[in-house]
């Protein structure tokens, strides 16, 4: 598999990451160690992980995996911290949780490093160089290689990667940012985009798929086995199965016939082949449905192609955004 560079960063990853959303909940360790087997053996290398994944089950089943299954030295492993089962504060950003939760994510995993680390939201309630401060302390000491932020909207980007290129050698520049991106989502175009390329922070898309949606597997019934029929995911899904989703799902299809591939690789190449994109993070229920989602290496788009799609799922940008001296 293709490698790339995460954003202006040395550190090389494969431009298709594994997630484990699911794991140590739907996806038990029989189907998640057939999954990164067939995910190295592809030659993939970034797995994305986060501490509340299965309530840390998903990174105790990795670091299961590791060495027994999978060498450590071959993968590039992402965890998160900041999200936390609290109804009356969803994030905590502060320094002392970070770092703990690091700490705690190190021991769940069984290494001694990450080799990147994500602060999954903003937190309004913790200033951001405390926040920062935490990425910059798990840099200088070992315990992360390099850091990112995940769910970060354009300013916060901004200003984040600004105050850490404030202070080179000192502070730790931002190599990643992780956003829901597809053909069914495409609000990190607005802001979040046109602000990571700027900077050199490397995209790493979730959701690539739209949840699944644009594999054309909701065209015309929900299947039983699927996250919309699944009782704790069916509201995730519930958002891409109207009209506007309906119409881009069908261009997908009418390409990947005339292609002679399936929808699933005509949405994932899309994405995959963005301007500003590191890897799409690809999340599957079994070894099966990732090796079809590994399929897209040999997949490049036709430019007419692309731009059909662009066309068919162009997002509203309206004042002040992008080109707001022509309104």
């Amino acid at each position: 598999m293709e490698q790339r560079h995460l954003g202006r960063t040395g550190l090389r990853v494969s431009r298709i990451g594994l997630g484990t959303l699911t794991w140590g909940r739907d996806t038990d360790e029989h189907d998640a160690a057939g999954l990164l087997k067939a995910f190295w053996e592809a030659g993939g290398t970034l797995v994305d992980t986060a501490d509340v994944y299965g309530d840390g089950e998903a990174e105790y089943l990795l670091g299961q995996l590791i060495e027994g299954l999978v060498p450590r030295r071959d993968l590039v492993i992402s965890t998160k911290a900041g999200s936390v089962p609290d109804p009356d504060r969803r994030f905590d950003g502060s320094r002392g949780h970070l770092l703990a939760a690091l700490d705690a994510s190190l021991a769940r995993l069984g290494t001694d490093y990450v080799d990147v680390w994500h602060i999954h939201a903003f937190d309004p309630f913790t200033p951001l160089e405390e926040t920062l401060q935490a990425l910059d302390l798990a840099v200088s000491s070992g315990r992360a290689r390099y850091a990112g932020v995940s769910n970060y909207c354009g300013w916060q980007l901004a200003k984040a990667a600004t105050w850490q290129l404030a202070a080179p050698g000192t502070r730790t520049r931002l190599a990643s940012t992780q956003l829901e991106y597809s053909l069914l989502q495409r609000g990190v175009e607005r802001e979040v985009l046109p602000a990571a390329l700027d900077l050199g922070i490397g995209l790493l898309p979730s959701s690539p798929l739209g949840r699944g949606v644009l594999t054309g597997k909701y065209r015309h019934a929900t299947p039983a086995d699927s996250r919309g029929a699944s009782e704790h995911m069916a509201p995730f899904v519930a958002p891409y199965l109207d009209d506007t989703a309906t119409r881009i799902v069908d261009a997908v299809t009418t390409a990947a016939d005339g292609l002679a591939v399936t929808p699933l690789q005509v949405a994932l190449a899309w994405v995959r082949d963005r301007p500003g994109v590191a890897a799409p993070i690809v999340g599957a229920r079994n070894a099966q449905q990732l090796t079809a989602a590994l399929s897209v290496e040999a997949l490049s788009l036709p430019d007419e192609i692309c731009q059909a799609l662009d066309d068919v799922s162009a997002p509203l940008h309206r004042y002040p955004d992008h080109d707001w001296s022509t309104l």
